[in-house]
């Protein structure tokens, strides 16, 4: 246990950001698993605008690097521009 005054309000503070961080990446997790799991284009391209616009918002919180925000909305984008596309032959 910390003994100085500033280390025990850092443990508070840690406890306190982690359980932030925690659900806010597990809500973010939520969205993106929505989006893949969507097959009509219509449902795909709302669930879709709603993870980007809260992968956008991690990563202007610095809870998620830029570079791999993007690699996630890339992903998404692939599978929502797939979404009831003939398949040719």
């Amino acid at each position: 246990m910390a003994n100085h005054k500033s280390a025990k309000k850092r443990i508070l503070v840690s406890a306190k950001r982690r359980d932030i961080n925690k659900s806010s990446m597990s809500k973010m997790k939520t969205l993106i698993k929505k989006a893949f799991a969507s097959t009509e284009k219509a449902e795909g391209e709302v669930s879709y605008k709603d993870a980007v616009s809260y992968i956008d918002k991690m990563i202007a919180k610095g809870r998620l690097h830029i570079n791999t925000g993007s690699r996630k909305k890339a992903h998404l984008t692939v599978h929502v521009n797939k979404l009831n596309t003939p398949i040719s032959a």
